[in-house]
């Protein structure tokens, strides 16, 4: 009955995670690092306390590493312009889209949601949607 509540109760904490979005780096690998946590703590104890600790570990862990993240990617981007980077124009065909600032046609196939591309005319990043 117990190994059944865990299973339960780390599903649920997973598939929270999956359907939850986070917008920045820290809070991304705060999630995937506390779901961890918990999955992995649970199954290493057997109990909900064990999970609870491994979550609050993975968590820490997760949103230190995010932060890195986030770091680097100023460091290489420049800090963003106000209001956020633009977002692309879908063409119609999927994987393609139209570049917010030149209406130049891309292939973002390879470019997960949310990513950044540098338009090659004018030099600055927009996202794709």
């Amino acid at each position: 009955m117990k190994r059944e509540i865990l299973a339960v109760t780390s599903g649920l904490a997973l598939g929270c995670c999956l359907l939850s979005s986070c917008d920045t780096p820290v809070g991304q690998g705060a999630a995937w690092g506390a779901a961890t946590g918990a999955i992995i703590g649970g199954a290493a104890t057997g109990h909900v306390r064990g999970a609870s600790i491994g979550a609050a570990a993975g968590a820490a862990a997760g949103a230190l590493t995010g932060a890195a993240i986030e770091q680097d990617q100023a460091a290489r981007y420049g800090p963003p312009p106000p209001g956020g980077f633009p977002y692309a124009r879908w063409a119609g065909t999927p994987g393609l889209y139209y570049s917010p600032y030149t209406g130049r046609l891309y292939n973002l196939r390879g470019v997960p949601p949310g990513g950044l591309t540098r338009d090659v005319d004018t030099g600055r990043l927009f996202r794709k949607p």
